[in-house]
């Protein structure tokens, strides 16, 4: 082993000793890593994140939903409502989105099981959520409601229309409740 500064030969000695602190270092760099993963991938979690997923009525609406109690929410193939899909956590809160004739958040849902490979996907890496209903909004939170409210200005749904799933902040899913009850 050869001195970092000076590019001689060390003694044995003092080569055998750096390797020894070189690998005690790097086990332990492993066994922090791993500890750090685990903890990175566990569901237990400070804070709730929230959801607004849209379906189309006529294909699945909230009445069915809240007939079958749970569903996997699959068939997504955008990659960036994947990438939102890979993101919720068990416990999340789900805003339901009826689009097309409704064109309303007509319900409130929660993550009842995170991110899965999706069995109607072709290709790999798709994954689905399974979401649990909730309750059903008293009053339906229209399109039109939601475009004349200034704290909804910035969410996705009027941003990014075509998303299927997109995160919400937790001040506009506490607006849209609001103006649901």
């Amino acid at each position: 082993m050869k001195n970092k500064i000076t590019g001689k030969p060390m003694p044995t000695a003092i080569a055998a000793y750096k390797m020894k602190i070189a690998r005690r270092a790097f086990a332990f760099s492993a066994e922090v890593s791993s500890i750090l993963d685990a903890l990175h991938k566990t569901t237990l979690r400070m804070t709730t994140q929230y959801w607004l997923v849209k379906q189309e009525p006529e294909a699945y609406a909230w009445t069915d939903f809240v007939r079958d109690g749970r569903t996997h929410w699959e068939g997504v193939r955008n990659f960036q409502a994947r990438n939102f899909l890979k993101a919720m956590k068990t416990g999340d809160a789900v805003l339901f989105y009826e689009s097309m004739t409704t064109k309303a958040v007509v319900g409130i849902a929660e993550v009842s099981k995170p991110a899965f490979p999706d069995t109607t996907a072709d290709e790999d890496g798709w994954v689905a959520v399974e979401l649990k209903a909730g309750k059903a909004l008293k009053n339906p939170v229209t399109l039109a409601q939601i475009k004349a409210t200034p704290a909804l200005q910035d969410i996705g749904l009027l941003r990014q229309s075509r998303l299927s799933v997109m995160p919400l902040k937790k001040a506009e899913f506490d607006c849209i409740v609001k103006l649901g009850k």
